[in-house]
This record gives C-alpha cells, sequence and structure tokens, in this order.
C-alpha cells in the first residue's frame, strides 16, 4: 500500500494546471461516450441538530480508455471548521488493482478534489466564453475552492486580468486579496461590497460558497454572462429555468436538492438542461445559445474526475519515490 500525504499531492500536482484540465477533459470524453462507471454519490448526514450542516459523501467510480483505473473519494464538508480556522473539507481516496482488486493506494484527496473541481470550471469557461474570452471574473465566496479557480482560470484564460472578490465577510474578503495574488499574480484582485453591481460588470461569474439553500437570482447580470455554479446550491429554480444550462451528468446534478433538483421539481421536467459538457467536448451536440440568457456551468463533481487524478498523482509519486509505503498492510 502506497500513503501519499498532501505534501506529496501537492509537490505532484504544482504548476500542472494545464496537464489537469486536459486530464479532466479526457475524462469527460470517456464519460460522455460510456466508458466509465458511475454509481450515484452516498450522503451520509446526521440527526443531530448541531450537525445539520455536515455531511460526508463517498464517490466510487471506474475510468475506462488506455489508462483504466477504480477507487473511491470519500470527502467530508463540516463548515464550522471555518470558525475554527480550519479547512471546511477533508478528503481521502482509495485506488484498487484492476487485477486483483486490492487497495494499492490511500491518497490525501482535499487537494486532488479542489484542483479536479477548478479544472473543470476553467475546462467549461473555456469551451463557453470561446467567441470572447473574458478579460475579468466575479469570484462569489472566498474560500479554496475559488481560490483554486482563479489560479486554473489565469491559467487557461490569457485575457484575464482582474478579479472582483465578494464574500458575505467583507473581512475574509479582503483577506483573500493577498492570496489571490499568490495563486495568479497577473490577475488584479480587489473586494467588491454591492454584489447586484458586481454582477453587471463581470461577463464570468464563480459561485463556490457553502449554501445550502438558494440565496440569489441572476437579474443583475448581462446577457453574455457565464455563471460557474460550483457550489450548486446558490440560485433559485427560476434563475436556473430562465437560463442556458451545462452540466457534467445530468442524473447526478438533479438530485440531493440542488438549484438544478429544485428546479427539476418546480418545472416537472429537466428540458431546462440544455447540454453535458462531455458532449459539447467531443462535438456530438452543439450548445443552443439564447441572446438574453445568461450560459450557467453547474458540475455536480463526478467523482470519476478524482479518480482519474489520483491515479496521475500515484504515478508520478512513484516515479519520484514519494509517499510511505506499508508493505504489510494486506497479508502477502
Amino acid at each position: 500500500m502506497l500513503i501519499l500525504r498532501r505534501t506529496d499531492v501537492t509537490e505532484v500536482l504544482s504548476g500542472r494546471e494545464a496537464e489537469i484540465i486536459d486530464l479532466v477533459a479526457d475524462t469527460y470524453r470517456l464519460h460522455d461516450a460510456g466508458q466509465t462507471s458511475l454509481p450515484h454519490s452516498t450522503f451520509l448526514r446526521f440527526p443531530e441538530e448541531n450537525h445539520n450542516r455536515d455531511r460526508i459523501i463517498g464517490l466510487p467510480a471506474y475510468r475506462g480508455g488506455e489508462h483504466p483505473t477504480a477507487g473511491m473519494k470519500w470527502i467530508a464538508s463540516f463548515p464550522g471548521n471555518l470558525v475554527a480556522g480550519t479547512e471546511r473539507a477533508s478528503a481521502a481516496i482509495i485506488l484498487n488493482s484492476l487485477v486483483s482488486g486490492r487497495p494499492i493506494a490511500f491518497v490525501e484527496g482535499a487537494v486532488i478534489s479542489a484542483k479536479r473541481t477548478a479544472a473543470s470550471a476553467a475546462l467549461a469557461a473555456i469551451k463557453l466564453t470561446a467567441e470572447r474570452s473574458p478579460a475579468s471574473v466575479l469570484l462569489i465566496g472566498c474560500g479554496v475552492i475559488n481560490l483554486e479557480i482563479l489560479r486554473f482560470l489565469a491559467a487557461a484564460l490569457p485575457e484575464l486580468r482582474e478579479a472582483a472578490l465578494y464574500d458575505t465577510d467583507p473581512a475574509r474578503a479582503e483577506a483573500f486579496t493577498a492570496r489571490c495574488g499568490e495563486a495568479a499574480p497577473r490577475v488584479k484582485a480587489r473586494p467588491v461590497g454591492d454584489l447586484p453591481a458586481a454582477l453587471g460588470e463581470h461577463r464570468l461569474v464563480s459561485l463556490a460558497t457553502t449554501a445550502t439553500s438558494p440565496h440569489m437570482g441572476l437579474g443583475a447580470c448581462g446577457p453574455d454572462t457565464t455563471v460557474l455554479h460550483v457550489s450548486l446550491r446558490d440560485l433559485t429554480a427560476e434563475a436556473v429555468i430562465g437560463a442556458v444550462n451545462v452540466v457534467d451528468d445530468a442524473d447526478h446534478v438533479c438530485r440531493e436538492c440542488t438549484s438544478l433538483d429544485l428546479a427539476q421539481q418546480v418545472s416537472g421536467n429537466r428540458d431546462f438542461v440544455a447540454a453535458e459538457i462531455g458532449a459539447l467536448l467531443r462535438g456530438t451536440t452543439i450548445l443552443p445559445r439564447v441572446p438574453e440568457r445568461p450560459v450557467i456551468y453547474s458540475p455536480f463533481g463526478l467523482g470519476v474526475l478524482d479518480i482519474a487524478l489520483a491515479e496521475f498523482v500515484r504515478e508520478e509519486a512513484a516515479r519520484r519515490g514519494l509517499g510511505v509505503h506499508i508493505e504489510d498492510f494486506l497479508p502477502a
């Protein structure tokens, strides 16, 4: 068994944004082509009131193609950690041999989860703004995920020069500015306090919050706005129904009280979903653009992305001699 710590994972993935975006794109294509196995995620929630916002999610997955791999991500989200000064999410990924089925690696998963999420958002931004690349982005939610999204957007969108930062805690947005400068030095980051005005000023918006229920619409956005709805529960059902929607997998994202699940309940169907990202990348469908409607990208966060990236890390770590080997983890 190979144990890969956060330091090992970070060392392998640092500065490799373009490669990670390509890996995510390839995995989406395989998924759209039916070369993955992806059961629905399992949500473990707790009956106590003090845990009503906490959850642990299990995401089993198999990625086929030329480099098949299988495993599972186990990720906890405890928003109260932020008050204590620790990260909201923690995760571990286990990879299994496709010869014997035995576990072969245990990998710190929070870094992988953040980077595959950011790569998915950046990939969508490339695809959905190809006609006119944005020069600025509005980041709503000043935490780990939007920091990684900014890092990947800066690598993917050469014309990006400005990032507006909004958080319900203005002090948090102010402190976030310096971290953005380190993650994306050529992008000028600045906090903003007027959210409706900011929505009208920026054609690219990234939503990465800890919201558990809808709290905003898109009425203040311009008609050519692209919204990266990464946290999935920020937008009202009406905002979703009134937009052009792109998802990673409609069956996965239209459940568990996401904004799209609520839109499905209101409308009685999924007709508001215009396309899946894998089909757009493979060219098997074309996105129908409606001039007066914003485009929303809502990725559920498919476990197959985590497994694919974890295997990438495992292979590279083995080449570099990183990690800790436990020879007697399993019987000989």
